[in-house]
């Protein structure tokens, strides 16, 4: 039953942006077409900015908005660089909402057809407010310029798991079999209900396989938002894309930097990380070789036994389970790095699907490390077991992996038993004990509801019902402003501490990924670099999520002309080779490109930087987002909490504490842990307080009033949250 339709006239893109977005209410079916101003687009750019401001004037701003109050929205928006078709990486949608993690602002980074869809529909981006009294789906038309809010009814006959609902859509929405590649469905599954680890996946159809694949808005319990909505799905039915879609204000620059770009990745990419046959792949074995493979609940950085590239999740092990061929598998039209890799006919082992033959998207990186190494599980088959339900059920990879490897730990220190996890025995290594509680978190039964509801919760539930060591919990449980750790080991990288530790949304590794800088090539070796690189990076990262842009193309393939240069600009000191500067100059080129304004690369980053401290004002307003909030990381993140995780690297902690002036000889490892935490904590305060200075933000880690100004977002209200602070 359709409860409410929006007829609208079909607009064409100009460069880069179509001009207005949509507005829905649940509650009254509402649905509004919104303009987009001259100032939203110079201050906020697209993607992350226009999600943030259409949020913030969105919210109620005479109270704190909880994550399932009806005011809360969801928001999706692609970028003015989002939907081409010749240039790398340029099908990306970023998500926003307040998460039921970590109650502030979660942005998740997508790829999928959707966000570009969406845009060539007719919107710059969709915001989704209220809740619906029963299921809706809502149907976007970009053929016929039709809006739908439509009441999902039981003689529909739709799954409740998500592959399933994407085929049953793609077909229902689509006019014939050509059209299919025009459906982009956006949707989650039944563990979206029962816990706060619900994802979305964003579906693009694939004609060779006959399949519509999914990637992932994973972070922080988005779909948990979508499903206490009640929206079953978004679909989107979309005109057909040209390389004039965009309608760029110079096509034929445009399209020359994107063919460059390609010919790149094309001739570099088999010398290098091979993104093109193994995608995230390819890192388990480096991430193994380099000790910072989480393993164990990130007690260690490696296999215990396997220091080198023979993992069983190496590269050439990889390359067996993918399905294709190199290039074969792109999650937007013409992406040349085309890393999204897929495994076809696996035989599902457990659960309702079990002895059905299907297609796993994936599995990523974080997904092999989360739900492989981190649970001391090393068997390639499991950890598409887990892929395939984490994805059909909804669920969030990333914090299911670090959540389930805490529980293992807590198992084996006798904070658990089978009395108090329904009988589930989860100890490291016990992989069908991890995929029942996966089971029962998709039911919304015992134990796995408990899990689901997140470490931070855990932490507080067994210090108060089982009488865990409140330090010890804190201690080992991956989790910082609520959000589960994606998969690296920090404890040798204090770049990497400050950049999940001082990140807006909580500890993903999208803003600020420095570890190899850090560790492996030492690029960044003082507290002012690291300081200066935890400006740079989050800044620059966050250009990408503004503008619908990838950022593998940038990351993952480097050009040769990298080594040309040296690690700092002798007359600035500003870190240059970690900024890959070719690349950085075809970024530039290629917005003014599309958008028709001359930009360098200061103007890239003032960008950034004025919706990066938006988010982070944003989020005062939350009730959170100061300086107590960056501080107290787990402190396994920061160094060794046992003694058996301190003798594992007992010669280089050691070692360590000689250098600080410690005798080691006449100390236990307790003694020795003790003093290597003070000082691993102190140069952490440290650490916060340089970076602060980078950023402009007082002790407090509150935006100053004078950047405010200088960034040109000092409204009022904007004034009004950040005075008390300053």
């Amino acid at each position: 039953m359709i409860l409410t339709e929006k007829k609208y006239e079909i607009q064409e893109v100009q460069k880069g942006y179509v001009n207005r977005t949509l507005y829905i209410n649940l509650t009254n079916n509402d649905i509004q077409i919104k303009p987009v101003t001259d100032e939203m687009k110079e201050k906020f750019i697209g993607g992350k900015g226009f999600d943030l401001w259409l949020m913030w004037n969105g919210l109620p701003q005479d109270r704190i908005v909880k994550w399932n109050d009806p005011e809360n929205e969801i928001c999706i928006s692609s970028g003015p660089l989002g939907g081409s078709i010749f240039y790398p990486g340029s099908g990306k949608s970023i998500v926003t909402t307040i998460s039921p993690l970590t109650g502030i602002i979660m942005d998740s980074n997508v790829g999928g057809y959707f966000g570009p869809y969406l845009k060539f529909s007719g919107f710059d981006a969709i915001e989704i407010q209220g809740k619906a009294q029963k299921e809706v789906i809502i149907y976007i038309d970009g053929v016929e310029g039709v809006v739908q809010i439509k009441e999902v009814e039981e003689s529909d006959g739709l799954s409740n798991y998500s592959h399933e609902l994407t085929q049953q859509l793609t077909e229902l929405y689509s006019q014939d079999n050509r059209e299919k590649q025009r459906i982009s469905v956006v949707s989650t599954g039944p563990a979206a209900k029962h816990s706060n680890w619900g994802m979305l996946n964003f579906s693009w159809y694939v004609p060779g396989r006959k399949w519509a694949s999914s990637k992932q808005a994973g972070r922080g319990g988005i779909g948990t938002v979508f499903y206490d909505k009640k929206v079953k799905a978004l679909v989107c039915r979309a005109p057909k894309v040209t390389v004039g879609s965009n309608n760029p204000a110079n096509l034929e620059d445009a399209r020359k930097i994107g063919i460059a770009h390609t010919q790149e990745i094309i001739k570099l990419d088999p010398l290098q990380n091979e993104m093109r046959r193994v995608g995230t792949g390819h890192l388990p074995d480096i991430m193994n070789v380099t000790d910072l493979l989480p393993t164990e609940n990130y007690r260690f950085g490696r296999h215990k036994e396997i220091s080198g590239k023979d993992i069983p999740y190496s590269r050439e092990i990889m390359r067996e389970i993918y399905s294709g061929k190199e290039g074969g598998d792109g999650c937007w039209i013409g992406c040349t790095v085309s890393c999204s890799h897929y495994s076809e006919g696996y035989e599902v082992l457990t659960g309702p699907f079990k002895g059905q033959k299907l297609i796993v998207d994936g599995p990523e990186y974080e997904t092999i490390a989360g739900c492989g190494s981190n649970w001391g599980v090393w068997d390639p088959k499991w950890v598409l077991e887990v892929n395939f339900y984490c994805d059909t059920y909804g669920l969030d990879t990333i914090s299911v992996g670090t959540g389930i490897a805490f529980v293992m730990e807590c198992y084996e220190a006798g904070i658990l038993n089978k009395e108090r996890t329904g009988g589930l025995e989860l100890n490291f290594g016990d992989v069908e004990a991890a995929v029942e509680l996966i089971h029962h978190m998709a039911k919304g039964e015992g134990f796995g509801v408990i899990v689901g509801k997140g470490i931070r919760y855990m932490k507080h539930y067994f210090v108060e019902k089982f009488g865990a060591d409140p330090q010890f919990v804190q201690d080992i449980g991956m989790e910082h402003k609520g959000l589960e750790f994606s998969e690296y080991v920090t404890k040798e990288s204090l770049a990497q501490q400050g950049g999940y530790g001082l990140t807006n949304k909580g500890p993903q590794h999208d803003e600020a990924w420095l570890i190899f800088d850090d560790v492996i090539r030492n690029s960044i070796p003082t507290f002012e670099d690291k300081a200066k690189a935890l400006r740079y990076f989050p800044l620059w990262r966050t250009w990408f999520s503004l503008c619908g842009l990838c950022k593998l193309p940038w990351n993952d393939i480097q050009p040769t002309s990298q080594a040309d240069y040296p690690i700092k600009d002798p007359k600035t000191g500003e870190l240059v080779r970690a900024k890959i500067p070719d690349h950085v100059e075809n970024y530039v080129k290629y917005y003014s490109a599309v958008t028709g304004h001359q930009s360098t690369s200061k103007d890239l980053i003032k960008m950034s930087e004025r919706v990066y401290t938006f988010q982070r004002i944003f989020n005062i307003r939350l009730g959170k987002g100061l300086r107590e909030h960056d501080s107290n990381l787990p402190y396994r993140a920061v160094g060794p909490v046992t003694p058996l995780e301190y003798e594992s690297r007992a010669e280089r902690y050691d070692t360590q504490l000689k250098e600080l002036g410690f005798k080691v000889n006449d100390k236990s490892t307790e003694e020795k842990i003790k003093i290597l935490r003070k000082h691993r904590e102190e140069q952490y305060t440290k650490l916060q307080d340089a970076v602060y200075i980078e950023r402009g933000w007082n002790k407090n880690g509150c935006p100053t009033i004078e950047m405010v100004r200088k960034l040109g977002i000092d409204f009022d209200e904007v004034i009004d949250v950040i005075s008390p602070y300053q």
